[in-house]
């Protein structure tokens, strides 16, 4: 199989791009980023890889570069700005497609947009299929299948702000911050203010950590794909130093394109205390509520692990995943990881790769 990854060079990106060049059916593995220097430097020393840029703006080049692929598999953010223009690309150029799109007004869009184009053409497009949302999808997945009804998911993510990542991490930890995010409550959809409220997580390994609404891509497409929920939320924390996003976000500092690029050195002055150090691990808990046999029921899932291979991993088992035909549905169409990747399968392949999940906070009942 022929597999181009957008972003490729990037943090994420590289990893998926390191991981698929791994795989023995996997033919070609092409990076296209603007960053062309990082790009060659990482097809180099990888077998099967090579480079080539592309401007993500350019829709007939984006289209030229998908073509021939069996599949796109796409890192490159801001995903407000970029993921419905790359989702159109493939339905043009007839070729898969996953990302590890995030953002929930993205999401909605190319949901609505483009899931009948994509029906028409045969593509299947999988978006947010990174660590969060994509594991955490794929929990929800997990967990409602053992209930006869489920009622409410909660995903917490503790993201340190030392997590590595780069720039684009960044410029997306502000957006999510700023402007009016969507949640699902009673069964559809409210706007509320990001921050708008907050509460005290305990984490695996971590312990108790504050954590803030925030504008993710959960509360938008696991309604979409479990039938009956009635209520889905998200939150996440940074640990310390939070305070010098949450302060600002509150009084609307973030809000307009502009600004957040500006702020964005603000952040950046954080991670750079740890330039030269293996950037620091979190977590993620994914907690489910529903009845079974006509009881009440509450689980959860949850693990540790650092950004970069977390998701850079959870990119490429999707993707080969899609290509391979490993797909609850194989038709065509957008969808969310809940609604088409089956969950053992992909959490068998997280763990066999060094992911692992576990079904307590101790970390001592690992899900196999």
């Amino acid at each position: 199989m022929k597999i181009l990854v957008l972003g490729g060079a990037g943090d994420m990106g590289s990893r998926a791009v390191e991981d698929l060049a791994s795989e023995p059916d996997v033919q070609r593995v092409t990076i296209a980023d603007r960053n062309i220097d990082e790009a060659r430097r990482i097809a180099a020393r990888l077998k099967g890889v090579d480079a080539v840029r592309v401007d993500a703006g350019d829709h007939a080049a984006l289209v030229a570069a998908m073509a021939g692929h069996d599949v796109t598999a796409s890192a490159l953010g801001p995903f407000h700005v970029f993921e419905a223009r790359l989702v159109r690309a493939a339905v043009e150029a007839g070729v898969h497609y996953a990302s590890i799109c995030d953002e929930w007004e993205a999401a909605a869009e190319v949901l609505d947009r483009f899931d009948e184009p994509a029906r028409k053409k045969g593509v299947t497009v999988v978006t947010g299929l990174g660590t969060s949302p994509g594991m955490t999808n794929v929990g929800a997945r997990y967990l409602a299948s053992g209930m006869d009804r489920t009622r409410r998911v909660d995903v917490s993510v503790y993201q340190p702000l030392q997590g590595g990542g780069g720039p684009a991490v960044v410029a997306h930890m502000l957006f999510i911050m700023s402007g009016r995010i969507a949640v699902w409550r009673n069964g559809r959809r409210v706007m509320v203010p990001a921050l708008s409220d907050a509460k005290v997580v305990t984490f695996p390994r971590f312990g108790r950590i504050k954590v803030w609404r925030m504008g993710h891509s959960e509360p938008e497409t696991l309604p979409r794909f479990i039938p009956g929920i009635e209520e889905v939320n998200f939150f996440m924390g940074f640990g310390p130093g939070a305070s010098l996003l949450v302060a600002p976000a509150r009084v609307g500092l973030f809000t307009g394109e502009k600004r957040r690029k500006l702020l964005q050195r603000l952040v950046a002055g954080v991670e750079s205390l740890s330039r030269g150090k293996e950037p620091a691990p979190g977590a993620v808990i994914i907690e489910a509520w529903g009845e079974k046999g006509g009881k009440e029921r509450h689980e959860l899932l949850c693990g540790v692990g650092r950004m970069r291979e977390a998701t850079g991993l959870a990119l490429s088992i999707g993707t080969l995943m899609l290509v391979r035909k490993q797909l609850l549905n194989t038709q065509g169409g957008v969808y969310a990881p809940e609604g088409c990747i089956e969950p053992e399968r992909f959490i068998r392949e997280m763990r066999r790769k060094g992911i692992v999940s576990y079904r307590d906070l101790a970390m001592t009942r690992e899900l196999v």
